[in-house]
Formats: C-alpha cells, structure tokens, sequence
C-alpha cells in the first residue's frame, strides 16, 4: 500500500530487469535522461496520476486509480483498463509489470 502521503515515481529504465521496470520516487538520485522519464503518483486514497511526455516534452497528467488485488497493486487509466502491476514495492523502489 502506498504511503500516508502521495509519492511521484519516476521510471529508472537503467535498472530494468526481466523481472519488470524499475521506479525511485522522484526525489532519489537518478541520472539525467535526453528523453522524458515516465512518471506516476500514488495516493493514499487509492486515486493516481500517470505522467506521460506531452509533445513538448511537458508533463501531461491522467487520472488514474489503484486498488490491491493479489498482493500486487494494479493501477487502471480512467477507462479501466490496466495500466500495470506493482509486483514488489518498498520505500525507495517499486518494480513494475507491464499488461
């Protein structure tokens, strides 16, 4: 379950594993990126927001949900659909599966 406050998290894409895609909340030490790293906020309330590079390279925000299913939690968009899966988590680092 995520923290008592909102946590942006930010794709770590030089950590990835076979086992799935590495996130650091945002204030962690991550190497500068020519292209825009994707991004996600998890609230306590179970809504979200996914960050994707708009064409200027700007953050646009989409509301999002999360709920625990499993032992994993699932991230939806706004049209239910699953977005991906948070298969191990700890203070400073998610790995996440892609549907």
């Amino acid at each position: 379950m995520p923290n008592e406050s909102a946590v942006t998290w930010v794709h770590v894409f030089e950590e990835d594993t076979a086992d799935g895609q590495v996130f650091r909340p945002v204030d962690a030490d991550i190497p500068l990126s020519r292209r825009p790293r994707e991004r996600f906020e998890l609230r306590p309330d179970g809504s979200a927001v996914l960050l994707s590079a708009g064409g200027d390279d700007r953050y646009v925000p989409n509301s999002a949900r999360w709920t625990e299913e499993g032992g994993e939690l699932v991230v939806r968009d706004a049209n239910d659909n699953v977005r991906f899966r948070i298969v191990e988590q700890s203070a400073d680092r998610l790995l996440v599966r892609r549907t």
